[in-house]
């Protein structure tokens, strides 16, 4: 499965978390990734398999450039 297939499976609830996601981290870096995620699965209602994906995928990435340095 390329890249872009795996995309096009994706539905259109969790692609918009997705999008949530990286503009909320930006606009409010304050907020804790957790809460930022817990918010997007219940705003989205993400299934559990949606919830574990975006938990698997975006709970440990960097909020900041400095923080990819460490």
């Amino acid at each position: 499965m390329t890249d872009s297939q795996f995309i096009q499976g994706l539905s259109s609830n969790l692609k918009k978390a997705v999008c949530w996601i990286s503009e909320t981290v930006q606009k409010f870096p304050e907020k804790t990734r957790v809460d930022v995620l817990k918010e997007a699965e219940l705003r989205f209602d993400l299934n559990p398999k949606e919830c574990e994906f975006i938990n698997n995928n975006f709970a440990k990435l960097p909020t900041k450039c400095s923080d990819q340095a460490s």
